[in-house]
């Protein structure tokens, strides 16, 4: 008894230190599928790709083997996986590994898990549990079909002449006639929808379905509605607005549609069985609901007195209401889930002051040029009704600036049934502003702060980026940056986000994309909406500058089409997806097939809008277009975009293909030098420009003699101008990239930090909390700009982000995905120091630099399975400090060369810290 009781003593010992040791065992962590989706519901992907991160500590540093399962029930992993084993591979790879198992079909929920080896070949524990469940991926799994009043009613915009649909409010009820274990509504919009079940709103997304080529391709979206229903008789109601399917946009105005919806809710029983509750004929209808209108322009107005509170509930008497009518799918037009995060609401920033510029009348300003809507708790007067008003500025004599809004009223308008403090926030409009203006509520209220709460709203990504600086107003640019390409996600990338405009132009989204993917987790926004491109792309191979096209008799243009080659490339180089090359590879063949179509002796007769809004343009029609040369525009990015596609071929396997697009290249780049150049490498077509040249160069466009040659010229042209740009919409992302190519960063530093116009600065001094359309769309001295075009959300010159995050603080990707990174700041202008902090596809990558008392110090973290060089400024003659100690090589570091200004080091995942005299 003694040695059983001891034998059982010690086994008990040892179980506990097993139990122990597992829960401290790595695994793998962040599991995503596809463009980086957590555990999704209505999945649009039926051929996913899994990835994964490994934990990011000291023991990690890369990954061997991976061993993926997949299974159509929890329980069935690890073990007995029914869909999917990939087996131990031997792979350093974590990232869109390619589901390889068992066809995936709609609504199928799919559960996976992985383990992996690291580089000492030891075994992690499996991963927690993942999954996804498959939307309704083809037309023909859809029953349903879409509904709308028989006459869709329009309502003028008070003291207007602008009119917008009538808001549809639809209702149908149905039986469950056992207990339930799931339910699923599939549901869509031709327009904007918002939908209850039993008086309980369905999700928190905002202007659901969003905007994609309605002619082509409508997204589908699905909520799991099983906490909704209830047993009996149950009750569901659906808001529907005009949205951009239906409501006036730019050049197209009022399109001859009316919106429509469709939804298809289906329930899954205990015992198994499957019930379908669809849209159809039974359904009935009104326009008497309380939000009388909506418009993406023009605002919304909510009427409280014709609220009908229970209208989504079985108890709801809706004799009054319309039959519907109903039509059938077509055939031609894709029905596909949702393919990137919905718009939300992300955040609420409260009012930082309030100022009456009239009885009654009272200003709410908000601190921050934001994108979305206000939410409002005033008291008011039965019968009143209160206005909403929004403006990005102020006038000098401090009343709403809101000319530079257009034809868009963008205007809110709330009437009370009663007496008492209403909240309301609008539903299906959005607007840009900074200030709010109420007017018509209860006057003998005293206005405060809390009457106004502003909701951000945008496509729901996380942040990826934090930086700050030694300098307030780098650190204010930073923030403009962002809140610039938050303003301007609105499910698809927006010019700008207030006017009569919100289109998708695709200059200004090539121009931001490659900064896009260090502020946000963007992966999926872009890759959406490329597919939207491709669905608009015309069968010649033209690519419209609005995307969804908004018609017109532009087909192209040069430098804004483009975007069809650029973005794919960006994506590839900053994702490691080569999924995005091989969706948008045809496409960009059709492209650069479209150059050549209208090309003679590689010299393309082709619209541009040139270099978009250049500083002190004196353009002979219009200066907004800029005075670089347009053939030279057009050559450039002619080539350019051969040399993407020619890349493209390279990394797809198509050798033949990607020879083909060279030589093209060479040809195109041959022309180039010769029309544009002369043997001095001076510019001789067209006036000599900051952009001209920045394009030659940034393009590769010349050959080395030569381009050695046009750097001089190019630096005239900024000598000129004291140091200052002169580039617009096509120059700007160019000139930190070629001034750091060609070894000119202090230069780069100084025109950075200038405070005089043309400079990012010079919009910062004037108060900018966002981006602006014009270097001087507003100046303390001069007020507005004359030019008509003032925009104070605009986010094209945020393309500097990039170079504040890749040489400021020194984070670069060398191979795609961050593979391998490139840390190498380069202190300049009045820095004493700067950081940040990026979540790379592989983990977090830290940068932070600080100069004190001549002494450089450096901290980064490198993520595991990945490595970096990492270049340390200082005084090569002498010696380096690493972790604190004089630097010794060891197996995770070591010392590749030494510069005249700084050490090379070549180093694995960890934690590092260096110090040089500096």
């Amino acid at each position: 008894m003694y040695r059983l009781l001891l034998v059982s003593i010690i086994s008990l010992v040892f179980s506990c230190s097993s139990k122990r040791t597992a829960t401290k065992q790595p695994i793998p962590k962040e599991l995503t599928v596809s463009e980086g989706f957590n555990n999704p519901i209505g999945f649009y992907d039926s051929i996913p790709t899994f990835s994964w991160k490994l934990p990011q500590n000291k023991n990690i540093k890369k990954q061997t083997a991976y061993s993926i399962v997949v299974a159509s029930k929890p329980e069935l992993l690890p073990n007995n996986a029914d869909l999917w084993e990939s087996g131990k591979v031997e792979s350093e790879q974590t990232l869109f590994v390619k589901h390889k198992g068992k066809k995936l079909s709609s609504r199928q929920k799919v559960y996976w898990q992985l383990k992996f080896w690291d580089q000492d070949k030891k075994a992690s524990a499996w991963s927690e549990v993942a999954n996804f469940e498959l939307g309704l991926l083809h037309n023909s799994d859809w029953q349903a079909k879409w509904i709308s009043l028989p006459k869709v009613d329009k309502a003028k915009s008070p003291k207007t002449n602008k009119t917008s649909y009538k808001v549809q409010y639809l209702r149908n009820e149905f039986t469950l006639d056992s207990k339930i274990e799931s339910a699923r509504l599939y549901i869509t919009a031709k327009g904007l929808f918002e939908a209850e079940i039993n008086g309980k709103k369905v999700g928190d997304d905002v202007m659901a379905p969003g905007w994609t080529p309605y002619n082509k391709r409508i997204e589908t979206l699905t909520y799991d509605v099983t906490d909704h229903l209830q047993d009996g008789s149950n009750a569901i109601g659906i808001s529907l607005a005009e949205g951009w399917y239906a409501g006036r946009l730019m050049l197209r105005g009022y399109p001859k549609v009316s919106p429509k919806v469709m939804c298809q809710l289906e329930v899954k029983y205990t015992n198994g069985d499957v019930k379908t509750f669809i849209t159809d004929e039974s359904w009935k209808a009104t326009q008497e609901g309380p939000i009388v209108y909506a418009g993406i322009y023009d605002g919304e107005q909510y009427d409280e007195r014709k609220e009908q509170k229970s209208w989504s509930l079985t108890s709801f008497d809706d004799a009054s209401w319309q039959k519907v009518i109903a039509e059938g799918i077509d055939a031609q037009i894709s029905l596909t889930p949702k393919r990137h995060n919905t718009v939300k609401s992300v955040e609420e920033l409260a009012p930082i002051a309030i100022t009456e510029i009239d009885k009654g009348v009272v200003i709410f300003d908000m601190g921050q040029n934001m994108v979305g809507v206000p939410r409002i708790k005033v008291p008011m007067d039965k019968d009143g009704t209160l206005k909403i008003r929004f403006a990005e500025m102020l006038q000098q004599d401090e009343r709403m600036y809101t000319k530079n809004y257009r034809g868009a009223v963008s205007t809110d308008y709330y009437t009370a049934k009663e007496d008492g403090k209403i909240e309301y926030q609008p539903t299906f409009t959005f607007h840009g502003f900074r200030y709010v203006e109420l007017s018509g509520f209860n006057a003998n209220a005293t206005p405060d702060k809390s009457w106004v709460t502003g909701v951000v709203q945008h496509s729901n990504y996380n942040l990826n980026v934090k930086f700050n600086s030694s300098h307030e107003k780098l650190n204010q640019l930073q923030s403009n940056i962002i809140w610039g390409l938050r303003g301007n996600t609105l499910d698809i990338p927006t010019d700008c986000p207030q006017r009569d405009e919100r289109a998708g132009w695709t200059g200004d989204a090539q121009v931001i994309a490659p900064t896009s993917f260090f502020l946000g987790d963007v992966h999926s926004f872009w890759m959406s909406w490329l597919q939207s491109v491709r669905d608009d792309q015309d069968e010649d191979g033209a690519v419209p500058v609005m995307v969804p096209s908004l018609g017109g008799s532009l087909r192209a243009g040069s430098g804004w089409s483009d975007v069809i080659t650029i973005v794919p490339w960006e994506t590839y180089q900053r994702t490691g997806d080569v999924g995005v090359l091989e969706e948008n590879y045809a496409s960009m063949k059709k492209w650069v097939g479209f150059y050549q179509s209208n090309a003679k002796d590689h010299i393309v007769k082709m619209f541009t809008h040139g270099d978009w809004l250049q500083p002190y343009s004196t353009h002979k029609r219009d200066e907004r277009f800029g005075i670089t040369s347009n053939k030279l525009i057009i050559t450039a990015h002619y080539a350019h975009s051969v040399n993407l596609t020619a890349q493209a071929a390279r990394v797809l396997g198509f050798k033949s293909e990607a020879k083909e697009y060279e030589l093209l290249f060479h040809a195109i780049r041959d022309v180039f030098q010769n029309s544009f150049f002369d043997t001095q490498g001076r510019i001789i077509e067209g006036p000599e420009t900051q952009t001209a040249y920045l394009l030659a160069l940034a393009f590769d466009l010349l050959d080395n003699e030569l381009a050695q040659k046009a750097v001089p010229h190019l630096l005239e042209q900024i000598k000129l101008t004291d140091n200052h740009l002169r580039t617009g919409f096509l120059g700007t992302p160019l000139l930190p990239l070629v001034l750091d190519k060609i070894g000119e960063t202090d230069l780069m530093y100084e025109i950075l930090f200038k405070e005089t116009y043309p400079s990012w600065f010079y919009s910062i001094n004037q108060g900018a909390t966002t981006m602006w359309e014009r270097w001087n769309s507003y100046t303390h001295k001069d007020g507005f700009n004359k030019g008509g075009m003032n925009s104070f959300n605009h986010y094209a010159y945020g393309a500097i982000g990039r170079w504040m995050y890749e040489r400021i603080a020194g984070i670069k990707p060398v191979k795609v995905g961050y593979k391998e990174i490139e840390i190498a700041p380069i202190p300049g202008g009045p820095l004493t120091s700067a950081a940040a902090t990026y979540n790379s596809p592989y983990g977090k990558v830290s940068s932070s630099w600080k100069i004190v008392d001549k002494q450089f110090n450096l901290d980064i973290i490198v993520p595991p399975n990945t490595t970096a060089q990492v270049f340390v400024p200082g005084n090569t003659q002498e010696t380096i400090k690493v972790n604190g100690v004089e630097f010794e090589s060891n197996s995770d570091i070591k010392l590749l060369r030494k510069t005249n200004k700084a050490f090379v080091f070549q180093v694995n995942p960890g934690t590092y810290s260096f110090e040089t005299n500096y």
